[in-house]
């Protein structure tokens, strides 16, 4: 979110040479699309900025606590060393980018404080769901990317990858919120098959298992996925590439009005709320350069 910077895909992701690749999709964005057409045009073809959210900033700094909390000895990675390295981890990012300081702008330093107080909170649950001594992941913030026979492009970051010593792959994602209920947990387990479907076709293993680590609230939904589900998942998300080809070529990227819409940083420009997008630039919005993000 904010100022508008070179994908960390663009950066990592491999130049396909005389291949005709039709475009590229990452999770979030088809995510994106499958909540909200026109949310999708606004944040992929309009790349318009969205202020900067306290909920999703706190994602930001656990997973970089969570990520290097694993550089460390087995028998350091513990709750109190993982606090020590909150407060690091927050000012590297502002040094990024100093504007994230806008959230508590006013607030006299109480915000931060309180903000930094959850963020304690949240971190300190991970360690009732999780031992990170006795965890030796074998990838962290992991890119991966895959070329379909349709080819089309999935790429995305994996939070963590652990294999097991008989070569079974376990995907782990952290989630700062809380768990979904059950009418959104297929939306939370998309992102999850999307990944297993990348690794499947590069590695040709099926994950043994899916988990979301929802420290929001301490709980873990686990899922075994198979081969019949990531077909299954390629099918939609190639079907949601056509959809979003089919808005381009028509212009037509209406909104789909939901409880989700509160979250909305876009509502006043939103037909759904009486106001009026602005016109489409002249850009070529096949290629998803957005890759995931924390949450």
């Amino acid at each position: 979110m904010g100022v508008e910077q070179e994908s960390p895909a663009t950066r990592i992701s491999t130049p396909v040479d005389g291949v005709d690749v039709l475009g590229a999709l990452s999770p979030s964005r088809a995510g994106d699309f499958m909540t909200c057409p026109l949310l999708y045009r606004f944040r992929t073809i309009d790349r318009l900025p969205e202020p900067f959210s306290p909920d999703a900033v706190r994602g930001t700094v656990i997973h970089k606590v969570l990520e290097d909390l694993f550089d460390l000895p087995a028998t350091d990675r513990t709750p109190e060393r993982a606090d020590d390295m909150l407060e690091p981890a927050w000012e590297a990012l502002v040094e990024q980018e100093p504007t994230l300081h806008e959230m508590f702008e006013g607030a006299e330093g109480r915000e931060i404080t309180s903000w930094l107080a959850a963020c304690r909170k949240v971190l300190a649950r991970y360690f009732t769901l999780e031992d990170p001594r006795r965890l030796e992941p074998a990838e962290r913030e992991l890119y991966v990317e895959t070329l379909l026979e349709s080819k089309l492009l999935l790429r995305g970051f994996v939070d963590r990858l652990d294999v097991a010593p008989d070569g079974s792959i376990r995907v782990v994602d952290y989630k700062s919120g809380s768990s979904p209920s059950e009418m959104f947990e297929g939306r939370a387990l998309f992102q999850m098959k999307f990944y297993a479907l990348v690794i499947w076709r590069t590695r040709g293993i099926v994950p043994a298992m899916l988990q979301l680590v929802y420290l929001g609230n301490g709980e873990i939904l686990r899922y075994v996925p198979d081969e019949a589900d990531l077909r299954a998942t390629e099918r939609k998300v190639e079907a949601v590439w056509h959809a979003i080809r089919r808005a381009e070529e028509s212009g037509d990227w209406r909104p789909s009005p939901s409880r989700l819409c509160s979250w909305c940083a876009h509502q006043a420009i939103c037909p759904a709320y009486g106001g009026t997008p602005p016109p489409l630039p002249e850009r070529d919005p096949l290629v998803d350069d957005e890759v995931g993000s924390p949450g």
